[in-house]
């Protein structure tokens, strides 16, 4: 039987077991999951946080991270800017990158949400203000979540993946992770 593991990958946490990137060791997943043969089906950028699904299956994990089959994933994004419904409905219809045009998104603005310290936090400026969107997508481009947010005009502060599928963050605080049951994926 697959495994599976959900992961609340910290800020700042590369998405790989080992970093072969610079002179100063970064911190990776093997810092947190020490369960042999398990790879990440996708990624999360270094300066995102949340879910990251982790597997023994290389069929599940194809599955997983493969764009065609459409998984959606959300997002609890902290923006620069007050957020108006007109910008939202940019990210509903899809917005054009330097790649191509979107997929529609759902959009919609929330009250910022109780998630766990960042470390580091967030900058605050007075003179600039900030809400919380929640986007979710149902394709994986690079960097995909924060290049919407600038075409619209509204940088993301802070990017946290909620869910993948039907898996999310619930009960996970950052750092820790659990395992799940993968038949879930079969929808």
């Amino acid at each position: 039987m697959a495994q599976l593991i959900l992961f609340n990958k910290p800020y700042g946490v590369l998405s790989q077991f080992t970093d072969s990137g610079t002179q100063t060791a970064r911190p990776t997943l093997s810092h947190y999951i020490d369960i042999p043969s398990v790879y990440p089906a996708g990624r999360l950028d270094r300066d995102s946080e949340g879910l990251l699904l982790l597997t023994d299956d290389g069929k599940l994990q194809a599955r997983i991270a493969d764009p065609k089959y459409k998984l959606s994933k959300t997002y609890l994004a902290q923006v620069e800017g007050d957020v108006q419904e007109e910008s939202l409905d940019q990210l509903r219809r899809g917005v054009r990158l330097k790649d191509g045009l979107t997929r529609p998104a759902r959009a919609e603005r929330i009250a910022e949400p109780d998630l766990w310290t960042r470390d580091p936090p967030v900058r605050f400026r007075k003179t600039v203000p900030d809400c919380w969107i929640k986007l979710t997508i149902s394709e994986g481009r690079n960097r995909q979540v924060r290049r919407m947010t600038a075409a619209i005009g509204h940088p993301t502060l802070r990017l946290v993946r909620w869910s993948v599928g039907e898996w999310t963050l619930d009960g996970l605080l950052s750092g820790e992770s659990r395992k799940a049951d993968p038949i879930k994926l079969v929808r």
